[in-house]
């Protein structure tokens, strides 16, 4: 095989400064990046449509590094194309405190990099989000404002993932044609051969999902690039290319074996590997024609962008592309919510919290287009689809919801690559209890700071007869302990519209909405425009009749419990307040001093929940009392369910009364 001096000199510059980064860090990954550098170099230099001093030029191609554990892959395109964050330096702090090269790709903290890596599977189905993305937004812009690919790197190990096969699924059904996968199918996971593990004929089971599927020797530039031409020509379906490559590619000694997978190859390897090459250069050397071949095709794409700029403000379509580039929400959004709060207390539906998020819905998706709704086949479930929702359906991206059949999973990747591609405002509807489905992407979700939103009904208990496999009596506590999660368990119609508004209007952080299958009375029935569930945790019912002597602390449909059971110590003579804690999260923003005056000093706290007690302490403290789940649930109706596990307004008094 004879390859030119140019592409094995530009695929040199990869290979050696991923091998140079790792041995310095003593840590990392180098045999992917040496294994691809061939196919890394003809994809950015060839075909990629980017330009490294614009990164975030929105129609950019995107590139999606799956494989995320040859993350020094991502930064040394980074550095050779001229991103003007990745400098040499960063380059040789691979790994280190404060650097921006951290062990796997970070969105966010590196400048170019399209989608957090590492997680294996995640980054083929957050490209197929990316992908579906583009397609929707030339159904709303046309080709002049919006055509480009999603182009990805998986290795083995993504595709051993069964998220993989949601994504695939999915992709091939939407018919994908601008999304193409780039397989690294060098046979080698950490335990050895992949022929240990599987013998899936993987392009096959591409092919049975509709996929466009070549193979190609991934160390021959022509070869992958004619693979990647041909890929692009196919419009209707999205395409695979297997790669085929040798892990360490360049390292006498180790190429090819699992040892080069997730350690330093060792001064002495790489010196043979830098002979191997012809690679005479010293450690984080790029000589300056090399490095000049690469800032030429990092700087192609700039004609491009300066020709699509003038598109966008001659197109009439330039505020409003703006405006979803830069997540701002339309004007007036908000009054909307408010005559829909208003309405609500005067009315007084009993709804149940599903049906209050479909209300609420009803009213924002007809105010922000760019909110895109969707379910895992419980669309009349969680009551996620709206007047203004038509379904994207094949081959026409025109509408604003997705059956995402039962994906969970892939469903919150893909609405995590929604996000990232820059426009939309995706929510997504599951039962709370399958929130465990999912919660690899919602993590991914957080870490990235997204802004989306997951609709989690049935939450509790009262789902009733279909039993303990659906009743989620720990997942609000395991969803609580994601950092930079907004959890939201609203108590009524009112409630349910301010956590809506809040979650669409924060940018930088995801939210999971706990929604009930039953009904409950509307308490807030005295408009305010203000939003009290902004402060988290706020007096719903004030003591009277003296000073404060208990607080009854509850969330979503125990709100009503705790409201009836403040009327039964009243009764009794025993000033008692109501406090209704929609988001753990928000509250624990506020300041301590408004904390403290929510919880009452001095009064006797009992906390009452649907699920179990763990985290509760915090705010009942270690005398306070808790109504609420021991245990896992059972079959039954929901009321007679509440009853049989005591989660009554009279086991609310019994508690308070208790520690009097």
């Amino acid at each position: 095989m004879s390859i030119d001096t140019k592409d094995k000199n530009m695929a040199n510059a990869i290979r050696f400064l991923a091998a140079d980064a790792v041995q310095k860090a003593n840590s990392g990954h180098p045999g992917m990046p040496m294994g691809m550098a061939e196919a890394a170099t003809v994809l950015f230099s060839r075909h990629m449509k980017f330009d490294a001093k614009n990164p975030k030029w929105p129609d950019r191609d995107r590139f999606v590094l799956s494989a995320g554990h040859g993350s020094m892959l991502m930064y040394s395109l980074l550095y050779l194309t001229g991103n003007e964050e990745m400098t040499m330096d960063e380059i040789k702090n691979f790994r280190q405190l404060g650097s921006k090269t951290a062990g796997h790709p970070e969105y966010g903290h590196t400048s170019g990099v399209e989608a957090t890596g590492g997680p294996l599977g995640q980054g083929i189905t957050m490209a197929v989000g990316m992908a579906l993305s583009e397609r929707m937004m030339n159904a709303r812009f046309g080709d002049d404002l919006v055509d480009h690919h999603t182009y990805v790197i998986v290795g083995d190990g993504c595709l051993m993932e069964g998220i993989s096969q949601e994504a695939i699924s999915m992709a091939g059904h939407l018919k994908l044609g601008k999304m193409v996968v780039l397989w690294d199918d060098n046979s080698i996971c950490i335990d050895g051969a992949t022929d240990k593990t599987t013998s899936d004929d993987q392009l096959k089971r591409f092919e049975a999902s509709g996929w466009h599927a070549q193979t190609c020797d991934g160390h021959n530039p022509d070869a992958v690039s004619k693979a990647i031409e041909a890929a692009k020509m196919v419009i209707d379906r999205p395409s695979v290319i297997s790669c085929v490559t040798n892990i360490g590619h360049g390292s006498p000694n180790k190429a090819g074996s699992a040892a080069t997978h997730g350690a330093p190859l060792g001064d002495d390897e790489i010196a043979l590997a830098r002979e191997e090459m012809g690679w005479t250069h010293a450690a984080f050397e790029i000589p300056a024609g090399v490095l000049a071949d690469w800032r030429a095709a990092g700087s192609k794409g700039g004609a491009d962008r300066d020709a699509w700029e003038g598109r966008l403000a001659g197109s009439g379509h330039k505020g409003e592309f703006s405006r979803l580039i830069a997540g701002d929400l339309p004007s007036g959004w908000m009054d909307g919510v408010n005559a829909h709060k208003k309405k609500i207390s005067e009315e007084a539906p009993k709804w149940a919290t599903r049906k209050a998020s479909q209300e609420a819905l009803n009213l924002l998706t007809a105010a922000i287009p760019e909110m895109i709704g969707g379910s895992a086949d419980l669309t009349g479930s969680n009551l996620t689809k709206t007047a203004s929702t038509e379904t994207v359906d094949v081959g026409d991206y025109s509408g604003r919801y997705i059956h995402y059949g039962v994906r969970e999973h892939g469903m919150a990747a893909v609405m995590n690559g929604m996000a990232l591609h820059g426009e939309f405002i995706p929510y997504g509807g599951t039962f709370l209890v399958f929130a465990d489905y999912l919660r690899g992407a919602l993590r991914l979700s957080a870490l990235m700071g997204l802004r989306l939103i997951h609709v989690l009904t049935h939450d509790s208990i009262g789902v009733g007869e279909d039993g303990p496999t659906h009743q989620p009596v720990e997942t609000l506590a395991t969803l609580r302990a994601l950092p930079n999660t907004n959890v939201f368990r609203p108590c009524d119609g009112v409630e349910t519209a301010e956590c809506w508004a809040l979650a669409v209007a924060d940018t930088d952080t995801p939210s999971c909405l706990a929604l009930s299958r039953q009904g409950v009375p509307t308490l807030r029935t005295e408009h305010t425009d203000e939003n009290l569930s902004a402060h988290g945790a706020y007096v719903l019912r004030d003591a009277e009749g003296g000073e404060r002597k208990v607080t009854l602390i509850a969330t979503g449909t125990e709100v009503s419990i705790a409201v009836e059971a403040r009327e039964k110590l009243q009764a009794e003579g025993i000033p008692t307040a109501v406090v209704s804690m929609p988001s753990w999260e928000l509250f624990e923003a506020r300041d301590e001093a408004y904390r403290k005056e929510v919880l009452g000093p001095g009064s006797v706290r009992v906390a009452c929940e649907a699920a179990i007690q763990m985290g509760w302490e915090r705010y009942t403290g270690k005398n306070g009392g808790f109504v609420g789940m021991t245990g896992f649930g059972a079959s039954a109706p929901g009321g007679a369910l509440y009853e049989h596990f005591g989660i009554t307004a009279d086991a609310m008094v019994a508690e308070a009364k208790a520690r009097l």
